[in-house]
């Protein structure tokens, strides 16, 4: 993958407000943008940290993705996502390698930007996300 570099770290979390506040006081971070996504059953908070950007998670649900992995996890590190040029090229190209992915085709994620996931077990364990731009 020819990712352009680090677009965000998600982690999830069981209180919003509590994270949002946490980041901003042991951080110096700044709430960039905060948005509830019923279809991906997240509410979602992105904090800015210098070039850097968190994206903080809260389950809508129990059985929502984000959800499942606290319930068999508990809060923490989530995914990791990777900004690149060509979303679509890129997931074509992982595909002819033989990478597991989640999504063969780009979907809009959180704040509109469009995503992919590449499954955890192609990424040592670790969920990706491709972004396009943003």
């Amino acid at each position: 993958m020819h990712a352009k570099g680090i677009h965000h770290l998600g982690v999830a979390v069981e209180d919003l407000d509590e994270a949002v506040e946490t980041y901003r006081s042991m951080f110096g971070a700044e709430l960039e943008h905060r948005e509830t996504v019923p279809g991906q059953g997240v509410e979602a908070a992105a904090m800015r940290l210098g070039e850097g950007r968190v994206e903080l998670l809260r389950a809508l649900g129990d059985e929502t993705p984000v959800g499942k992995f606290i319930a068999n996890r508990g809060p923490g590190m989530h995914h990791v996502a990777y900004e690149v040029s060509d979303l679509r090229g890129q997931l074509r190209r992982l595909a002819d390698q033989g990478v597991e992915l989640i999504d063969e085709e780009p979907h809009e994620g959180l704040f509109g930007l469009e995503v992919a996931f590449i499954h955890p077990h192609a990424a040592h364990g670790v969920l990706a996300e491709l972004v396009a731009g943003g």
